[in-house]
């Protein structure tokens, strides 16, 4: 997994915004205003929102994740070796999940939700 890997992915989705809101070297992506894929600018894991706490405790406990600081028991880290299919699943759910979560005036101004597939 690359940023480049990751910017790709997450650029390509409908609303989807770049920022880095506390400086340094952050590649944070939100859709609506919400935050869901974060790049840290000194640990470079990938951290993603999952449907709810026992997922990311599966998650965890599975080796697929790693817990995150600094945000909710939602939210898991992935590691550098994430294979890209895996990345882009993940990347895609905590996106669904956010966007699903943003009010329904916010989400039909956005274009269709069109994932990219895993194939």
């Amino acid at each position: 997994m690359t940023r480049e890997t990751v910017n790709a992915i997450c650029g390509a989705l409908p609303g989807a915004e770049w920022s880095d809101p506390w400086g340094g070297g952050h590649d944070a992506w939100k859709v609506g205003g919400k935050l869901f894929a974060v790049i840290g600018a000194v640990d470079a894991r990938l951290s993603v929102k999952t449907e709810s706490v026992e997922v990311a405790e599966m998650l965890i406990e599975a080796g697929i994740g790693q817990p995150v600081t600094y945000f909710h028991r939602s939210w898991i880290a992935l590691p550098l070796d994430t294979p890209v299919e895996e990345l882009r699943h993940r990347i895609g759910e905590s996106y669904r999940v956010i966007r699903a979560s943003l009010p329904k005036k916010v989400q039909a101004a956005l274009m269709p939700a069109v994932l990219p597939s895993s194939s």
